[in-house]
């Protein structure tokens, strides 16, 4: 297909598609059921995963001249718009406890936003190759939708604590990208690939938004804190518009009550 523009035809359908799925997804499943919530999120999770197998092997393999293998090291599945995949099979196959409610907690705050950055702004990640596109745009309409899910059903509570639970996965994430990267240049990966996730990596060229600004400016353990508060602000924002969303639905379920008796 012809790449598709921003906010053309192809952006403004998924647009719409994610969020006829949001609102079936929330008023159909409004309770705070456990096994409830591990099935959804489980089911959605395996399909993004079969979704980036597709990724994966459309990207390894070339047809010209006969079939031939060349992985793309860049597209390896570890971004920060790939952990979705493990934490969300991590979300549906444990039961509830700290682990699980981690989990959830990072979904519904790091991944959503991730996942609106991309649908909002996703110029750097259409192609011409229509089922890549198809691909991106379930896979982060998909982020959006379990966020606002767990939100929405009150199963991830709005409150701090979530967000610290969510943070600590994302330290996590982030620290073994950073191991990968470090990996990936010590054994010489980087002469010949592009390998960077997280788009961290102080051997590659800064690639994020904001980031490159202060990316090789400020020693890599600091610019790592930054990178890792940054993010944290952008889930804490999250919340606090959850927070703020919640209010004014009680003020107008309270006046309408009021106005019918």
């Amino acid at each position: 297909m012809q790449t598709p523009g921003l906010y053309g035809w192809f952006h403004l359908l998924w647009l719409g598609l994610t969020a006829a799925f949001t609102v079936v997804l929330c008023l159909t499943h409004k309770k705070e059921d456990t096994d409830r919530v591990r099935r959804v999120v489980l089911v959605t999770t395996l399909v993004v995963v079969a979704l980036e197998i597709y990724k994966q092997i459309n990207y390894s393999f070339g047809y010209t001249d006969g079939i031939k293998f060349d992985y793309q090291w860049y597209i390896f599945p570890f971004q920060f718009c790939s952990t979705p995949m493990y934490i969300g099979l991590l979300a549906g196959l444990t039961r509830k406890g700290k682990i699980h409610s981690a989990a959830c907690a990072y979904l519904a705050t790091y991944a959503m936003f991730a996942g609106i950055c991309v649908m909002l702004y996703p110029s750097t990640v259409f192609i011409s190759t229509i089922g890549i596109n198809i691909q991106t745009m379930i896979c982060h309409g998909a982020m959006i939708a379990i966020g606002i899910y767990l939100l929405y059903s009150g199963y991830v509570k709005i409150q701090w604590k979530t967000l610290l639970r969510a943070a600590a996965v994302f330290a996590v994430l982030v620290s073994m990208a950073a191991i990968m990267n470090e990996v990936a240049y010590r054994a010489g990966l980087l002469e010949t690939e592009d390998f960077n996730m997280f788009f961290i990596s102080p051997y590659s060229a800064p690639h994020l938004p904001v980031y490159s600004l202060v990316q090789g400016i400020v020693p890599f353990p600091v610019s790592l804190l930054i990178y890792i508060a940054g993010f944290t602000a952008a889930a804490a924002l999250i919340l606090l518009t959850a927070k703020g969303v919640a209010v004014v639905s009680q003020r107008t379920r309270t006046k309408q009550f009021v106005q019918t008796h």
